[in-house]
């Protein structure tokens, strides 16, 4: 039996059970407090920019690992 966490619609993955929002808000907080972080050091948005996108990216690659893996497939037809 799979679990379905995720739905998918167009390019994107929606939680729809609780566990699939938590995962969700736990990868935002862990985001808004990178931001915060890089922000208070950073001179410029550039610097910004270049210090939060590899944690950004990785926070969201495996957002999207798990949630294409938690997700329901399309059957082929």
């Amino acid at each position: 039996m799979k679990t379905i966490w995720f739905k998918k619609i167009g390019w994107i993955y929606v939680p729809i059970t609780v566990i699939g929002i938590l995962i969700s808000l736990c990868v935002v907080f862990f985001c808004v407090t990178v931001f915060i972080a890089v922000d208070r050091h950073s001179h410029s948005v550039s610097d910004t920019l270049y210090g939060i996108f590899p944690f950004f990216v990785s926070a969201f690659t495996i957002l999207f690992w798990i949630a294409s893996n938690t997700s329901e497939r399309k059957k082929d037809k």
